[in-house]
């Protein structure tokens, strides 16, 4: 082994650094005079064929294996870097494609029909009610998916629709209906969740062998339900549903999991009362409207995204967030039905479509991405 200094060697680093930084920013220099060229002639910023020929050409000149990779990395950040800094410029010019959205002070609750999925009494008709207030004009239907329709065939103003919970996770099949439909997310509404055991009025706890809730019910009251099980469990469509059942069976031994407003509602009898695991479980809720507008003081926005199934692409994509200072809140991915092992990504991130920042990342993902929707701003 041979002796090292290794003071001298940091010192020529640094010489070698000094000089990468100078080399860079001579490179972006002349990184602002093709954006100026691609203003001046529409051309587009992202050009993947030339990229993929730069990249093959600069691993060619590397000396080993490992280096060719690493090579082939940092140059990929390095057109990244400067795919973004011409978007910032052809931002700053007006080259920016509109957005489709129509910023407003408020949306227009006054006189709105309201669709939600279950029936009264369900977790997602107190959404409706804590967003829109007592007096709305509500109805519910008995999908998911019918929530879309009927907002997307004009039916409804606006959809009520669940979609994340604080220990259950992500509704998933909702977020393929936001990629299905044309329907814009315009606002959220947050539910405690307090789960209570209904039984008919004249029923015991003794008297229970089957139980009925929605899925996520009877996940969320896991602990409890082992306690007891001898206990059958059976899935509804929601936890409404599930006490509304119990009511009309007129069975005893049949209770429902579900909130103490659907117990009222259907004269049913708490057997147990806050069975859920989570005593701060929460229930995420988006609403929908078929207007593709956001208000003023809108802070978060959501996007779906399809990329090519390529090395680096998501990177690439989310790169666009760091570089334009944009926070990001989740990230959710499902598959594509047509498409065999390929996703499409869900991001919520913070921020307003009015955001020159906002602006700029997506404006960037567009350009790198093969499918870009923004699910709304709110």
């Amino acid at each position: 082994m041979k002796n090292v200094d290794l003071m001298e060697c940091r010192n020529k680093l640094d010489v070698i650094d000094r000089e990468i930084v100078r080399l860079f920013e001579e490179r972006m220099t002349i990184c602002g005079d093709v954006a100026e060229y691609k203003i001046g002639t529409g051309k587009a910023v992202y050009d993947a064929e030339r990229e993929k020929q730069k990249i093959a050409a600069v691993q060619e000149m590397a000396h080993s294996e490992f280096n060719q990779i690493a090579v082939k990395e940092i140059f990929s950040q390095l057109m990244a870097i400067s795919r973004k800094f011409q978007y910032g410029l052809l931002a700053q010019n007006g080259k920016v494609e509109p957005i489709g959205f129509e910023e407003v002070e408020s949306l227009k609750k006054s006189g709105a029909k309201v669709v939600f999925q279950g029936v009264e009494g369900a977790y997602s008709h107190a959404a409706v009610r804590k967003y829109f207030g007592e007096d709305v004009e509500a109805y519910h239907v008995p999908e998911f998916e019918d929530t879309m329709k009927e907002v997307e065939a004009g039916r409804a103003d606006y959809a009520v629709l669940p979609i994340e919970n604080s220990t259950a996770g992500f509704v998933i099949k909702n977020y393929d209906l936001l990629a299905k439909y044309k329907n814009y997310i315009v606002g959220e509404v947050y539910i405690p969740v307090s789960h209570m055991l209904l039984g008919l009025p004249e029923a015991e706890l003794s008297d229970i062998q089957s139980i009925f809730s929605h899925p996520q019910g009877l996940m969320q009251c896991t602990e409890y339900l082992d306690e007891h099980k001898d206990w059958k469990q059976f899935s509804v469509l929601n936890t409404a549903v599930a006490a509304k059942k119990v009511k009309e069976d007129g069975d005893k031994s049949q209770a429902a999991i579900a909130s103490r407003v659907a117990g009222e509602l259907y004269g049913l009898k708490e057997l147990a009362e806050g069975i859920n695991n989570e005593k701060c479980n929460t229930t995420r809720f988006l609403v929908l409207s078929r207007e593709p507008v956001y208000e003023k003081c809108a802070s978060k926005v959501s996007i779906m995204f399809e990329i090519p199934h390529v090395s680096g692409s998501l990177y690439n994509i989310l790169g666009n967030f760091i570089f334009n200072g944009v926070n990001m809140i989740m990230i959710e991915s499902r598959p594509i039905p047509e498409k065999t092992f390929e996703y499409r990504f869900f991001v919520d991130f913070e921020g307003s479509l009015s955001d020159a920042s906002v602006r700029n990342a997506l404006t960037g993902i567009a350009a790198e991405a093969s499918v870009l929707k923004i699910l709304g701003n709110y």
